[in-house]
């Protein structure tokens, strides 16, 4: 059969209302108190509509929430890598911490542990994704030389991300800009990067560190360069 755009502008409108919706009674009831029954009702669509696309409120909500989340975190390449890491932490720390859609996100992953069906779709549609363009993105830092090519960059990306998850589902203050320079530091220096170093970095050498705050390596014994401890 063949669909007309009419049906599909309309399909296209009643998914977009049940997204806002789902995003707008989150923020104002909190994420439990939240209904199919009641996103139906502010959307202006049947229970049917919303349960013939999505199986659970909680599918609705991580379909709102990526479409957001991956419009404001954007990986960009401006051939820093450390600028890059810190900018795209900082962006994820934001918006799964703070402001309307940090409660989406945390009500999201308290279903996981009774819903596989989410549970998959969160590594499908959210994490996945974001997974492989950070690996990627490192890959060509490592392409460039400010990554270590024997680096595991899969690893890598665990060690970078794994504090934003820890911090949200044990309810911990989140990072702050501070904190994340700190941590891409420290997690770029445990492989032995030289990421950050350039034509300038001569004179921020002389007070142990680049311009980016990670330090040179320092040699190890016989002079080979090696990692800071």
């Amino acid at each position: 059969m063949i669909t007309s755009q009419s049906s599909l502008r309309r399909s296209e409108r009643s998914r977009r209302a049940t997204l806002d919706a789902a995003l707008e009674l989150c923020a104002e009831k909190g994420y439990g108190r939240v209904t199919i029954e009641a996103i139906a009702a502010r959307a202006g669509v049947s229970k049917k509509t919303i349960y013939r696309w999505w199986p659970s409120k909680g599918a609705v909500m991580l379909e709102a929430f990526t479409e957001v989340f991956v419009g404001a975190t954007p990986f960009v390449d401006t051939g820093d890598i450390v600028a890059d890491l810190r900018t795209h932490i900082t962006g994820a720390v934001r918006m799964v911490s703070t402001g309307p859609y940090g409660p989406v996100y945390a009500g999201i992953l308290s279903e996981l542990h009774d819903d596989e069906v989410l549970a998959r779709a969160v590594r499908e549609q959210l994490v996945d994704p974001r997974f492989d363009a950070a690996v990627q993105r490192l890959r060509r830092a490592q392409e460039q030389g400010q990554v270590p090519a024997g680096a595991d960059l899969p690893l890598v990306v665990e060690l970078l991300y794994g504090p934003l998850y820890y911090r949200n589902l044990l309810r911990k203050p989140p990072m702050d800009e501070a904190r994340v320079a700190t941590l891409v530091t420290h997690v770029l220096r445990s492989v032995g990067t030289n990421a950050g170093d350039s034509a300038n970095a001569g004179d921020s050498a002389s007070a142990g560190s680049t311009a980016n705050g990670i330090a040179p390596p320092r040699p190890r014994d016989g002079g080979a360069p090696g990692c800071d401890g």
